[in-house]
């Protein structure tokens, strides 16, 4: 049901003016504000959203109704699962090496934290470059993950 612009009231379907101040009723520009079947996003924003919170999202995603059967939201969700797990087993063992070298000998520290810092940053920019693809509608495909998440997802 349309709302009146300027005092909030609602507006029976097809009415020229409000009927509680007066005010012409105007269709709103660019179409309505619905969302079209039923998707509260479209496909590329849902897809970009299954990267913000890593595996969670993804997870999310993968279960939300209108985009468990959307191979594209469903391609992005597995690679975003995937890249996640991948990203924190790394940084498990990473922080074990480091650790365990910087526990036995100092002088690695500098080096092993430059290349942490390293790593970090080139993660991070990964994780925003595949949320680009995915607002632009591409499904780049992360090596061995890609595939995997589109065998998962049923992509060909």
């Amino acid at each position: 049901m349309p709302f009146c612009g300027k005092c909030g009231a609602s507006v029976t379907e097809g009415a020229a003016f409000c009927g509680s101040c007066g005010a012409p009723v105007a269709p709103a520009p660019g179409g309505p504000a619905v969302p079209v079947a039923g998707k509260p996003f479209e496909s590329n924003v849902a897809a970009l959203l299954t990267y913000v919170l890593g595996f969670i999202t993804g997870i999310i995603f993968l279960v939300l109704e209108p985009y468990k059967d959307d191979k594209f939201v469903r391609f992005h969700a597995f690679q975003s699962i995937f890249f996640s797990v991948a990203l924190i087993a790394f940084w498990i063992l990473w922080n074990g090496i480091f650790w365990t070298l910087f526990m036995g000998g100092g002088f690695l520290w500098p080096i092993l934290s430059l290349i942490s810092l390293l790593v970090s940053l080139a993660a991070f920019l990964l994780w925003l470059f595949l949320m680009y693809k995915a607002y632009n509608k591409e499904t780049y495909k992360i090596p061995f993950m890609g595939e995997l998440a589109a065998k998962q997802a049923g992509l060909p």
